[in-house]
């Protein structure tokens, strides 16, 4: 049994990695991509709402509840055992319910969150047509939710969405007014290339996150290309789930071309394989992972 007394808040541990460098976090849809993604090695994992949205079968504009994505943190932080970071959109409303999100995303064992200034219905970030809220009212939703978690280790991210209407010097100060309201971390969207990332960094020292998401606005640039432009955290939101969903597409139209998978087996993952994963073995109690290797 966990003692959860001496249990390190997964803010704090979140906290260390960044302090420690720059931290890779790949996105799980759910929480066997989740237990994969910590075997391979990663020290962090994130949910993303798009991703959360499109296993439901819907687009990225907002219409995943608190409910949904509360369920998702904790079936993904208790099948990894990672500090996860986890989206909350435009924290599900206005400053009251923005503050429960705090409490809830926090109850349910994320590490962080990051809420972004987009008029709801939000837009994916990489699209065009964003329309965002005042930077006043954006600062003070972020003071409210800082003084509305837990814990002071809870990680609060603010996103701004800025760049494609007020380009970077609006985009540098929306996130500083962000940084003096309480943010612990700043999530420029949208930004193209390795001059707007330095030029970012440059003009809002502190701790900021880089969202490394493919087909859109951002060139690919790497882990280590990002630490040395000075972010402590890379996302990767969807790239596990195109992957998977691509590895899908092909094996159903095989299916339906052949009549048969079994030109496929070698693209699957075996049941012994699958088993490890779980960490179970046949005839024998499984018991619940609170830290799955």
């Amino acid at each position: 049994m966990v003692d959860q007394a001496a249990r390190v808040h997964p803010g704090a541990q979140l906290r260390t990695l960044m302090s420690a460098g720059t931290v890779v976090v790949p996105g799980a849809f759910n929480a066997l991509v989740a237990r994969a993604v910590a075997r391979a090695g990663f020290s962090s994992c994130y949910i993303s709402g798009g991703a959360t949205a499109n296993a439901a079968g819907y687009p990225d504009i907002g219409l995943i509840t608190l409910a949904e994505m509360v369920r998702t943190i904790r079936e993904i932080c208790d099948a990894s055992g990672l500090p996860v970071i986890a989206d909350a959109d435009t924290g599900f409303g206005e400053i009251e319910c923005a503050m429960r999100t705090v409490v809830e995303y926090e109850r349910a064992g994320a590490a962080a969150l990051h809420v972004e200034d987009q008029v709801f219905p939000k837009r994916c970030g990489h699209l065009d047509g964003k329309e965002i809220v005042s930077a006043q009212s954006m600062a003070d939703k972020v003071a409210a939710m800082s003084k509305a978690r837990l814990s002071k280790d809870f990680v609060i991210i603010a996103r701004t969405d800025a760049m494609a209407i007020e380009g970077m010097a609006g985009t540098i100060r929306r996130a500083n007014l962000y940084r003096e309201a309480g943010a612990d971390v700043i999530f420029p969207e949208g930004l193209a290339n390795t001059g707007e990332f330095k030029a970012f960094a440059a003009g809002s020292p502190g701790h900021a996150l880089a969202n490394m998401t493919e087909f859109g606005k951002t060139q690919h640039l790497t882990a280590a290309e990002f630490s040395a432009l000075g972010y402590s955290i890379v996302i990767y939101p969807l790239s596990v789930m195109r992957l998977a969903m691509n590895a899908v597409e092909a094996g159903l139209d095989c299916l339906k071309k052949q009549g048969s998978l079994e030109s496929m087996l070698p693209k699957m993952q075996t049941r012994k394989d699958l088993y490890a994963l779980l960490s179970y073995t046949p005839g024998a109690q499984w018991i619940f992972p609170h830290n799955p290797e």
